[in-house]
């Protein structure tokens, strides 16, 4: 089989990675790809969003299956093209897509099919909004409507904050199109996990759990990222529990779109927090999790090609997935400033020496290669996961790994895996 991967992060590398390891797969192109995806595949510079281009490219290389990594190019259509030109695709439709596209589409949907979730208030009017927050106590949530690269949830201490993410919403138009409705929402708490599942439309086949990091700096502290690490196995997460998040959160999400008319195919990301009251939805996501596609599939042992090809046929009724007992441990080698402005195009160094590790591998996100050497472009650069025999052993390999690798300003946390190592370690 020839595959296309669509993307140019850390996931989209990971996916690269396994799925070269399959019996059915003889050539990987990807489009755009980065520094580390085009040491493995054929990286190839097409628009992600020049859908004719990419199924042209499709065409003319023979492509069996494309396999898109990104949010965007998904809720803007590219599954609907390829279907129409007969191609097989990987992910769920534009209509599917609105799941994530449109968080307050997914919370009709949970709310229509009693999908365990949050409150929440949906305003466009700044006034209306402050207002609203005025009679509300602290913390305060309040997330942009649409698409913002993970970073459009703020998580206010105090009214002042509140205001001043509504602000950057609603009249600064920081997120622009994806801002202009928010959604003020009850604050959970609890530990967050996320539980990723093929779908094939009717029935989903769950994965292991995974939880991420999402601020910038250690304990929590600094701005929402796109993720700056991640684990999994997840130890709070019981058998009892697993079963429950399946049987009442993934299970009645796909059986409701379907009841809708929409049939789901791809990968269905929930992001939960265990709630006193059980297990509640903080969002939906309708791709494979970045980082958490880092530390989830280098612990799965099966064919990753055979799900995918399940569920773009319609049937994974027979499709059993193995898994390793290991823990994996996954670390995000950041520019410095990220999430905000940062520099580009350091050389990296170290990563021969790492390659050779055992029970290591560095998936990389922003890098590229210029004059034969990897150097940075992104603010994400690399995403480095160890396996181990417990958590304590992953965690250990990941740091000495990055003990290892330099690039000017880099920046990373310090403290990936230290609560599955406090809550449970073993597996």
């Amino acid at each position: 089989m020839k595959i296309l991967i669509i993307g140019s992060g850390g996931r989209e590398h990971a996916l690269v990675w396994k799925i070269k390891q399959s019996p059915l797969v003889d050539e990987v192109f990807c489009i755009p790809g980065n520094g580390g995806i085009a040491q493995v595949a054929e990286c190839v510079s097409i628009d992600q969003s020049d859908f004719e281009a990419l199924v042209e490219f499709a065409q003319d290389k023979s492509i069996d299956l494309t396999v898109v990594g990104p949010e965007v190019p998904l809720v803007d259509g590219i599954v609907d093209v390829f279907d129409k030109k007969g191609l097989k695709v990987f992910g769920p439709s534009s209509e599917a897509a609105r799941l994530e596209g449109s968080k307050s589409f997914a919370k009709e949907i949970m709310k229509k099919y009693g999908v365990p979730t949050g409150g929440a208030s949906l305003f466009d009017n700044y006034a209306e909004a402050v207002s609203y927050l005025e009679g509300l106590k602290p913390p305060y949530v309040i997330k942009a409507d649409g698409l913002a690269a993970g970073k459009g949830v703020f998580i206010a201490k105090t009214l002042e904050e509140a205001k001043a993410a509504v602000k950057s919403c609603l009249v600064d138009k920081q997120f622009g199109l994806a801002g202009e409705l928010i959604l003020i929402e009850e604050c959970l708490e609890g530990p967050e996990l996320s539980i990723l599942a093929f779908s094939d439309g009717k029935d989903v086949l769950p994965m292991v759990p995974a939880q991420d990091y999402k601020r910038a700096y250690d304990n929590d502290e600094g701005l929402n990222t796109g993720g700056m690490g991640s684990y999994s196995p997840v130890p709070i997460v019981t058998p009892s529990l697993y079963t429950d998040i399946v049987k009442t959160i993934l299970e009645p999400m796909i059986t409701g779109l379907a009841s809708e008319g929409i049939e789901y195919k791809g990968v269905i990301y929930a992001g939960l927090m265990i709630t006193e009251d059980g297990p509640k939805v903080l969002e939906f996501n309708v791709r494979f999790g970045d980082p958490e596609t880092q530390a989830i599939i280098p612990r799965l042992k099966s064919d990753i090609i055979e799900p995918m090809l399940a569920c773009v046929e319609g049937d994974l009724s027979e499709v059993k997935l193995d898994w390793t007992e290991e823990p994996c441990v996954t670390v995000v080698l950041a520019s410095g400033g990220y999430p905000g402005d940062y520099n580009t195009g350091y050389e990296i160094k170290g990563l021969d020496e790492v390659s050779v590790m055992d029970g290591v591998t560095v998936f990389h996100a922003g890098t590229k290669l210029k004059d034969r050497k990897i150097v940075t472009s992104g603010g994400r650069v690399l995403n480095v996961s160890a396996l181990g025999k417990d958590f304590a052993q992953a965690r250990d390999r990941a740091y000495a790994a990055i003990d290892k690798i330099h690039f000017e300003d880099m920046h990373y946390r310090k403290d990936i895996a230290l609560r599955a190592i406090k809550t449970g370690g073993k597996v």
